[in-house]
């Protein structure tokens, strides 16, 4: 009988330690999958946004012009915000390269991920084409991806409605 409780008293410890080494590893792996960011990784991510912006509203023109909206105000409107968001964007590489702190930027980013959420919308609701939807697809991507960096929310949450 004292043999078999000492067997049990072993059993729940070594049970014990291997949730406690499986727990510390855990912890390590979530550790290890949190990305930190210096200024060159962050303007590598910029520059990025920067040309894809840029194709971005060259598409989205192009598709604008051969849609249902073309010469309407609501078409006038669209690429006005899409050139707005694109100004942003060369604003934000511009004053990037001038501060040393890339975190002095987060009022900037706000501003790009505001207006992308409206053309969100739009690209949601809307058919532009293989070509647009992609560099759309890909530019939120981006966008999104400097949104977690300077812990902003991403495009399409309700922070920006």
């Amino acid at each position: 009988m004292r043999g078999n409780f000492s067997k049990l008293i072993i059993g729940i410890s070594a049970l014990c330690i291997v949730f406690v080494f499986a727990d510390i590893s855990s912890a390590q792996r979530r550790k290890a999958r949190v990305r930190s960011y210096n200024k060159a990784n962050v303007e590598n991510i910029v520059k990025g946004i920067e040309t894809r912006a840029d194709r971005f509203v060259k598409n989205f023109d192009n598709s604008l012009d051969n849609s249902v909206l073309n010469g309407s105000k609501r078409e006038d409107n669209l690429i006005k915000r899409a050139k707005k968001m694109e100004s942003e964007v060369d604003e934000l590489k511009s004053d990037f390269d001038k501060s040393d702190r890339w975190i002095d930027n987060k009022p900037q980013v706000r501003k790009i991920l505001n207006i992308a959420s409206d053309l969100n919308i739009t690209m949601k609701n809307r058919r532009f084409g293989k070509k647009t939807e992609s560099n759309w697809a890909r530019l939120r991507f981006e966008l999104n991806t400097l949104a977690k960096i300077y812990k902003l929310p991403t495009i399409g949450s309700r922070a920006y409605r």
